[in-house]
């Protein structure tokens, strides 16, 4: 392949021993994970040990639930990212019954002192910042294929470990019970299984659960794409032109948090009703086409492929950012960069400089995958909820009684929802109003809830993709 002569390496900063090629052990002899250096575990514990005081809600739910063990006998396969929060999440679900194995699904976002906690408390994880696409699918494999080993569920980021052991184990994920997924990507690629008739387990819609959408992709991300921004490339925001490509909720989130530091924001959206929204919210709705040569930032937040593509690229202006908030790294196309034509130059971690022949350069972030748990953290509040609301449905799922959950894919109940919700009032002081009999009455509701029907909710675009494929 010829353009390795321009092209100087990603943006990388871990050394270049795989490890796979160690020998790592433990101090009581546990082998069976691999992550980039066991020594750095302590630093690790205590990066879980403060996410644990900012992630009431999962903390809570982990002492309510801890005596009951709800998930004795559940063998889990976990494909997330693996960083602090998380960690509060596996932790809690090994204290509620369950045995897992766990893979990372972003080859940048892991915190290599949290794996390496992780894998000397002695859970099975296989993870590292910077691993290679060979390495990422490595891991998985090793987190679905053990000996003694036969997993009953799935928690997926993404779908790619329900999408591995769906073509390479299909005996095995005959015996999964449930999966619960949290991506847009993931559930998309769910709703295709169901179309297609290839879905042969009940999977949980966690994306789409209210908690997930309105906490976790508004509130998360509002403050985490300005972290990003700040930490990879110290820029000043008042003043610069902002393209971000999709009005969903991270989306809403992203240009909330541009606008109040004066950022001149555009949006491109493909759903009437989100450009609707975006009008009435004060932005510009254009096409990409129409803005690229002007703007100073793009961000992709849509799931979807190729939003950005080469000849975007070539028309953006020099010191164009160029980052993607959405789950997959298909939003840019970064492949299409590597040409001879091009030079890659790397600034920093996670930032590298992509220069055209007459000097103009782009700075893209995180390769194009997932900036704010690439370049940055985000809040442990809000994963808080999130992780809450995957135990839950991991509890729901596993403990089913037959033929409460067909081979399709479900949303989370409502009461589920409020659930995770109140876990985390008193964090606030929130006392909530409670309705006088009369008024439950007259509302034809439960004093104790539901309060909304499971019809109210956020349409994500994970759903409005797969209205769209079945007109």
């Amino acid at each position: 392949m010829t353009f390795h002569t321009s092209y100087t390496g990603s943006s990388s900063d871990e050394d270049d021993v795989s490890p796979r090629e160690k020998i790592q052990k433990t101090e009581k002899g546990f082998t069976d994970f691999c992550v980039r250096n066991i020594n750095q575990n302590a630093f690790g514990r205590r990066e879980i040990e403060i996410a644990e005081q900012e992630m009431p809600g999962i903390m809570a739910l982990r002492k309510r639930a801890a005596d009951d063990k709800p998930l004795k006998n559940a063998k889990i396969v976990g494909c997330t990212h693996i960083n602090a929060q998380t960690a509060v999440l596996i932790e809690t679900l090994v204290e509620l019954g369950a045995q897992v194995r766990w893979a990372a699904c972003n080859i940048y976002s892991t915190q290599n002192e949290v794996a390496a906690a992780l894998a000397h408390a002695g859970y099975p994880v296989f993870a590292w910042r910077g691993e290679t696409e060979e390495d990422f699918w490595w891991c998985i494999d090793k987190c679905v294929a053990a000996e003694n080993w036969q997993p009953n569920m799935i928690l997926d980021d993404g779908g790619d470990a329900t999408h591995l052991m769906l073509k390479k184990y299909n005996a095995m994920f005959k015996m999964i019970q449930g999966i619960v997924e949290e991506s847009v990507t993931g559930v998309h690629r769910l709703y295709q299984l169901s179309k297609a008739g290839k879905l042969s387990v009940p999977a949980m819609n966690v994306n789409d659960s209210v908690t997930k959408t309105k906490f976790d992709n508004l509130y998360s991300c509002r403050e985490s794409i300005i972290d990003s921004l700040k930490r990879s490339t110290d820029i000043m925001f008042g003043g610069k032109q902002v393209v971000i490509c999709g009005y969903g909720e991270v989306g809403k989130g992203c240009c909330q948090a541009l606008k109040g530091l004066g950022c001149i924001v555009y949006i491109t959206e493909i759903d009437p009703i989100c450009a609707l929204q975006a009008s009435m919210d004060g932005f510009r709705v254009m096409k990409l086409n129409e803005v690229i040569r002007n703007v100073d930032i793009v961000i992709t937040a849509t799931g979807n492929k190729n939003v950005v593509t080469r000849e975007h690229m070539d028309k953006m202006k020099n010191g164009c950012v160029v980052c993607n908030m959405g789950h997959s790294n298909t939003e840019i196309d970064v492949n299409s960069l590597r040409t001879p034509d091009l030079t890659w130059e790397k600034v920093r971690s996670q930032v590298d400089h992509v220069i055209w022949p007459d000097g103009k350069r782009i700075i893209l972030l995180a390769e194009g995958r997932l900036v704010n748990l690439s370049c940055s953290s985000i809040p442990s509040f809000v994963v808080s909820i999130t992780a809450a609301t995957q135990a839950l449905a991991l509890i729901e799922l596993f403990n089913a009684p037959p033929g409460r959950y067909k081979s399709d894919v479900y949303l989370l109940p409502k009461k589920m929802d409020e659930y995770v919700a109140s876990l985390h009032l008193p964090t606030f002081d929130a006392h909530l109003t409670e309705l006088t009999d009369e008024q439950a009455k007259y509302m034809g509701l439960n004093k104790a809830g539901p309060f909304k029907p499971n019809y109210y909710r956020l349409v994500s675009s994970s759903v409005i993709k797969f209205c769209h494929e079945s007109d």
